[in-house]
This record gives C-alpha cells, sequence and structure tokens, in this order.
C-alpha cells in the first residue's frame, strides 16, 4: 500500500460487525450506485452527519470513484 499524500491524512481504520441480511442489502445497494460497500457506508455517514449539522468543515471531500491517478 502507498502511503497517503502529504496533503491528505492517512484514512482510518474501523472494524464493523453486520448483521449479514443488513450487509446483503447494503451490499446490493452500493452496487445499484457502483460504490463499495466501504464508500457507500462513508457517503450514508457523511449525509446524515451533514442532515445533522454535525459535519466537520474541515472533512476532505470524499474521494471520487475509481482508482487513483498515477503519480
Amino acid at each position: 500500500m502507498t502511503p497517503a499524500p502529504k496533503d491528505r491524512p492517512e484514512r482510518k481504520q474501523v472494524l464493523l460487525r453486520l448483521d449479514p441480511s443488513v450487509h446483503a442489502a447494503l451490499a446490493k445497494w452500493a452496487s445499484d450506485e457502483l460504490r463499495s460497500v466501504n464508500s457507500q457506508i462513508e457517503y450514508l455517514l457523511r449525509d446524515a452527519l451533514s442532515k445533522a449539522g454535525r459535519l466537520p468543515k474541515e472533512a476532505a471531500p470524499m474521494r471520487r470513484p475509481g482508482r487513483p491517478p498515477a503519480d
């Protein structure tokens, strides 16, 4: 794995335990929107934080879909 660029802090890793049926539904939803399950979870969390007025202003924008550009 390549290190994160200096202008972007390293992303945090979180272990998440889900009911298998919830994971299946989330995976289907992510697939429908051409996202990974991880990206779908981040999208939903950011949306919930934004709606609650709790999304930090310093939060970096979500990554664009696909592979990052080669340096």
